[in-house]
């Protein structure tokens, strides 16, 4: 119970977060860095998906990896989806005809099929149940098929302890260091991550965690 009302509060600032930092940014200005963002990431982690490839964006928020994969079969997905779109003028779900979207949480996501591409970005530290979020990424991943997570990850265990106890980070409910959520990977049945540093910073560092699962 108090993990879900965590997880409740900070889905609420999660809405409140995105409409006061998208309220002076133009639209076309934003979608335009956001769109050249993603297009540097995807080529850091290996490259484009082959076209037609399936792949799931799985909390995709308003702006999502989606945004960069108009030669793939996305599907993307999210609990506040609806939300942004009636709250947020930056997204529009016609604007982007190769995205089927599920308004939706990554725990009860059952489409039915696999992907060859998974990509959860800025989105693990900010779901319900953790444990549960990455076995349906690994269980929705097609054997050799790719993951790509992204992570906030605690640079020091006293400090980690502490946010643990006291939500000091009131938007990512979930508080582990690097290696952890490396193992949680492995134990899986994926691959040894590479592991990206793409932000570093006093508290946190911001990773973005490669692997396969094994065949």
């Amino acid at each position: 119970m108090k993990n879900e009302l965590r997880w409740k509060v900070a889905q609420a600032a999660e809405i409140r977060w995105w409409q006061n930092y998208l309220r002076k940014k133009p639209k076309k200005d934003y979608l335009k860095w956001k769109l050249t963002y993603w297009n540097e990431l995807v080529e850091a982690t290996g490259g484009f998906p082959k076209p037609g490839s399936k792949v799931l964006d799985a909390g995709c928020g308003p702006a999502g990896v989606f945004m960069a994969l108009g030669q793939c079969n996305v599907d993307a997905i999210d609990p506040l989806l609806d939300t942004y779109e009636e709250k947020i003028d930056h997204f529009k779900k016609e604007e982007y005809p190769h995205v089927d979207f599920f308004h939706t949480p990554l725990e009860t996501f059952s489409p039915g099929v696999t992907y060859e591409y998974i990509y959860c970005l800025n989105a693990i530290n900010h779901v319900a149940d953790l444990d549960l979020c990455f076995d349906q990424l690994v269980n929705l991943l097609k054997p050799g098929g790719k993951l790509i997570v992204s992570i906030d990850a605690h640079n020091h265990g006293f400090l980690k302890r502490i946010f643990r106890l006291i939500p000091g980070d009131i938007l990512h409910p979930h508080q582990y260091d690097l290696n952890e959520y490396k193992q949680m990977l492995i134990d899986r049945n994926c691959d040894l991550p590479q592991d990206i540093l793409y932000k570093e910073e006093l508290l946190f560092n911001y990773y973005v965690l490669v692997t396969s699962k094994k065949i």
